[in-house]
């Protein structure tokens, strides 16, 4: 079949909730997906930042077949081993001492929501509100559009739900500023990916935390999107040698399952038996996947290699920021963007996907890249090479 041609095909029971291009994707591999007629993309999007191995990778494959004839779902009201052992390996290499699995980003952070709320009832005289950033993403649910910064959402689906103040991102000041008796906590991204990625500095995270244990507040960092290895380090707040009492994981988790958790410091972890749950949370399908994961991110060497990979790709984005006049490049590791120097960022990823290759424009001046945490120094020349093109 000639690849240049799309398949003509259907798709009007789907609810139009995204604008797609028309065509189906069939098989991925690595860093590469392929649609139905042949085509194949260089994938520097990877789900959102989602398949951190890369798309099919054989951990996951052998994790599912392996888990698969065993036990899939056992239920929520019972332990299974491989959700003890996610739940063990995550609090090992971190700060954290409890956790509770869940399907998605947006689900860890309403319960991040509800555990702050009810640690503010129990320790705070029933302080609720949550300072947050303005321009972050939280989430679609109900609450975590509420908390998200997103000046697009304003006037979605009022009312929204109440007691999130916004302030300016990286901005200290602002935040104690709004500080009250009502205040409950600090939710936070290290990098605000949707917002443009925008990495909050090591001095802001570690203001906030001074900030949080002054007024007797939470510090929540939403690392669903730098979380696992992202920012070369396996937790983008290590970065910034601090410990916050709650963090959400969520994309890379599951490594392209929906997978995610809520991750608590003891002092924090106040929810009692009924006040969370979730039909599927913590099955163990998901969660030997997400062993599977961890276990290849967190090697020593493997986020090494992140570091290196992400380096050479600031690098060479850096070289078609000076050679095009654009206005630089920001990110951390491998969540990165180009910022260009007017508003055609979504003109310049329509060409880009025409030509083979998938990249993001959350802002219209920003191109995110969030490629495998896999991905090769030949590849990203490959992305490059196309980008310089349409540039």
């Amino acid at each position: 079949m000639n690849p240049s041609h799309h398949v003509v095909f259907s798709a009007d029971s789907i609810m139009n909730t995204a604008a797609r291009p028309q065509v189906i994707m069939e098989t991925g591999l690595g860093s590469y997906l392929t649609d139905r007629s042949g085509k194949t993309y260089l994938d520097f999007i990877q789900g959102w930042a989602v398949n951190c191995l890369g798309h099919c990778p054989p951990e996951i494959i052998m994790a599912l077949e392996s888990q698969a004839t065993r036990l899939i779902n056992p239920s929520p009201g019972f332990y299974n081993q491989p959700m003890i052992d996610l739940a063990d390996a995550i609090v090992a290499a971190s700060c954290f001492d409890h956790v509770f699995f869940c399907n998605s980003g947006a689900e860890a952070n309403e319960g991040a929501i509800k555990l702050a709320r009810k640690w503010g009832q129990l320790n705070r005289n029933g302080a609720f509100e949550i300072i947050t950033m303005e321009n972050a993403f939280h989430g679609r649910t109900l609450a975590t559009m509420s908390a998200s910064g997103k000046p697009q959402w304003e006037s979605l689906f009022e009312p929204k739900v109440a007691g999130f103040v916004k302030v300016p991102f990286n901005n200290l000041e602002a935040v104690e500023q709004v500080i009250s008796d009502r205040t409950v906590a600090i939710m936070l991204e290290p990098v605000q990916g949707e917002g443009g990625v925008v990495p909050a500095s090591d001095a802001f995270l570690a203001g906030i935390r001074q900030l949080a244990d002054r007024h007797g507040l939470l510090m929540i960092v939403d690392e669903v999107q730098t979380g696992i290895g992202r920012t070369g380090t396996l937790f983008g707040y290590q970065h910034a040698d601090i410990e916050p009492d709650i963090m959400t994981l969520g994309k890379g988790l599951g490594g392209g399952v929906p997978l995610a958790a809520l991750v608590s410091k003891r002092s924090a972890s106040v929810f009692e038996h009924g006040d969370q749950g979730g039909t599927y949370n913590g099955n163990p399908l998901m969660t030997a996947v997400g062993n599977a994961v961890f276990q290849t991110v967190s090697h020593p060497e493997f986020l090494l290699n992140v570091r290196d990979v992400g380096d050479y790709l600031m690098t060479q984005l850096n070289r078609l920021s000076d050679r095009y006049r654009l206005k630089g490049v920001r990110g951390r590791g491998l969540l990165q963007a180009l910022i260009l120097d007017s508003e055609r960022a979504s003109e310049i990823v329509k060409s880009a996907f025409e030509k083979g290759l998938l990249i993001n424009a959350p802002r219209p001046d920003v191109i995110r890249f969030m490629p495998s945490l896999r991905v090769t120094h030949s590849e990203i020349d490959q992305g490059i090479s196309i980008l310089e093109s349409l540039l």
